[in-house]
């Protein structure tokens, strides 16, 4: 480890809360709907589309007119999404003249697009055209961003409001999130991506001469290369914003031409943790207390930083059993050192770590290294950041409401402990809402190791692994801990694009979404409706550092519990073999 390295990971934890403090205060005026100069100018725009749709945005419904709205939004979406993949044969803006995609693969990739997951089994620039692309991937990117952002603004109303079913409306949440927030950061991220050298072109992919000719093994020589082109830097923008993490090229960030400059990653890692970072900012002020807001952010940040650490302490010791191969991996002025296979010269081990830890805290799943080719304990904080369900900073939205969830569950915990009826806000946890919370916190585990359990037995999905041992099963779970998660990023050295993963990976999405925006919003409903119970002498304040240290102890106990088993025949009992011989 260097100083530079370390102040690396100080500068992101030091830029971001000043990011997300502004962020966060305009959201909350986006969605308490208030008047201001942006509305102003963009709100002919938002009338139009409501009138198109028929929506009425000032009548509010209640948690059940609200899902039941969300899962027709979404439904249609997949089946949409799917539609345009098996079409795209025949579909304009194709100049390399793709086929359509295989059944099996577009079911998977529109589930992924529309759940936020964006797992991609596929080479993006060899698979799918511009059109694909664009309207497909993109359009999905903005929508199932603001499906989340809707869903927690919706969860935050539920737990503020008292006396009352209204929480919203869906419809309303959903155009303002692309509108007033997504739209604009995505066209300023784009430029500025744009200045950084990242592609944005209809120009069709190009052959050029290679300076250095090959030969295949028959003697064949290759003297020339294609170049893949087209409009990548509006997919980059928002695939970072909206935490989606799908790429326009097949190696997603680590290609020069999605993230050229160290510049251009360090805006790419803002990205992805700005917008979940500013809704702790606007819980608080459509909470009325911010201390609410910071508590739960640094929370997070906590997490995310501590474990960005470990996994950049993991990767600059480099691995030991190259060391007898007389490789140098002790860093200096000419050598980057530690362990650098799969990571690109430009960014070097820190930034690596760095993208690692937030790609898997956030569910945005965009890689700028080969996370298969970390180090047994690099791997396994990648896999222990998504088990924690993603709480971390998580996914647009859906960190928030993961995170208030485990707020509640400790909040719960601690009332219990000290012989005090629990309550959060104001509002009492009874018996509906720790039953509503157990299912959030239960069904994501339940559903990654029964899935990794299923294809470690499965002849069909085990023929899948190339890496035998205890590094091929940390590839099957990471798999689907990542699907579990909504995440979308991958160990190589796993053929993902089978019947078997293809299927049971789009179920697992499906599953990891919306079995958990249900109870979600019920949970937000059944709050909505409790009155509101005055603080007194004995009410556990939830905005301490006490309460902080808490909740970050209740989370990881939970990810501890559930995960550990798994986690000892995989990257621990790995990283045992490798310090051992």
């Amino acid at each position: 480890m260097t100083v530079i390295g370390l102040l690396q990971i100080i500068l992101f934890a030091g830029v971001l809360p000043l990011v997300a403090w502004p962020l966060g205060v305009y959201m909350a005026r986006v969605y308490s709907g208030e008047d201001f100069w942006m509305r102003r100018v963009l709100g002919p725009v938002e009338r139009f589309f409501y009138r198109v749709a028929g929506v009425d945005p000032l009548r509010e419904m209640d948690w059940k007119e609200n899902t039941l709205a969300l899962l027709i939004f979404n439904g249609l979406g997949i089946l949409l999404l799917y539609a345009l993949l098996r079409l795209q044969d025949i579909l304009p803006l194709n100049p390399q003249q793709f086929g359509a995609v295989p059944p099996d693969l577009s079911f998977n990739t529109a589930v992924s697009f529309v759940t936020n997951t964006n797992w991609q089994a596929y080479g993006g620039e060899t698979t799918l055209s511009y059109f694909a692309q664009m309207l497909g991937l993109t359009v999905q990117n903005f929508l199932s961003a603001a499906t989340g952002m809707a869903v927690a603004v919706l969860f935050v109303r539920g737990v503020v409001r008292h006396s009352t079913t209204l929480l919203g409306n869906f419809w309303a949440d959903v155009v303002r999130s692309v509108l007033y927030v997504l739209l604009p950061l995505s066209i300023l991220l784009s430029v500025a991506l744009v200045g950084q050298g990242v592609v944005q072109t209809f120009a069709p992919s190009k052959s050029v001469q290679m300076i250095a000719p090959a030969a295949t093994p028959d003697g064949q020589v290759i003297d020339h290369q294609t170049i893949a082109m087209g409009p990548v830097a509006s997919q980059v923008a928002i695939k970072h914003l909206g935490t989606n993490g799908g790429g326009f090229f097949n190696v997603n960030s680590a290609h020069p031409f999605e993230d050229p400059t160290p510049l251009a990653d360090f805006l790419l890692v803002l990205a992805e943790t700005a917008l979940s970072a500013g809704l702790c900012v606007t819980f608080g002020r459509m909470a009325k207390d911010m201390r609410q807001g910071w508590a739960l952010l640094a929370a997070m940040m906590i997490i995310v930083v501590s474990s960005a650490c470990v996994a950049y302490w993991a990767e600059a010791g480099g691995n030991p059993q190259v060391d007898t191969a007389t490789v140098d991996q002790i860093a200096s002025s000419t050598n980057p050192g530690g362990n650098m296979e799969g990571k690109e010269v430009r960014f070097g081990v820190p930034r690596s770590a760095l993208f690692s830890v937030v790609t898997t805290a956030t569910s945005c799943g965009a890689v700028n290294s080969m996370h298969d080719s970390f180090t047994p304990i690099g791997g396994l904080v990648q896999l222990v950041m998504m088990q924690l369900g993603e709480v971390a900073l998580g996914g647009v939205g859906s960190g928030l409401y993961g995170m208030l969830v485990f707020v509640l569950a400790s909040a719960f915990v601690a009332g219990l402990l000290v012989g005090r009826t629990p309550e959060y806000l104001g509002k009492k946890i009874e018996s509906f809402e720790m039953k509503m919370v157990s299912l959030l916190i239960l069904i994501m585990p339940v559903l990654v190791l029964g899935a990794t359990a299923l294809a470690a037995v499965l002849p069909s999905a085990a023929s899948s692994v190339f890496n035998p041992g205890a590094h091929g099963f940390s590839e099957i779970l990471y798999a689907f801990t990542s699907q579990g998660n909504n995440n979308g990023s991958a160990f190589a050295g796993l053929n993902a694009n089978t019947p078997f993963f293809n299927i049971a990976g789009a179920i697992a999405m499906l599953i990891a979404r919306f079995w958990l925006i249900v109870p979600t919003l019920a949970l937000s409903g059944s709050l909505a409706k409790k009155k509101t119970v005055p603080s007194g002498a004995g009410t556990l304040p939830t905005h301490t550092l006490l309460f902080t240290v808490w909740l970050i102890s209740v989370i990881l106990l939970v990810g501890a519990l559930n995960f550990v088993p798994a986690l000892a025949l995989g990257p621990i009992v790995e990283h045992l073999q490798m310090v051992g011989k």
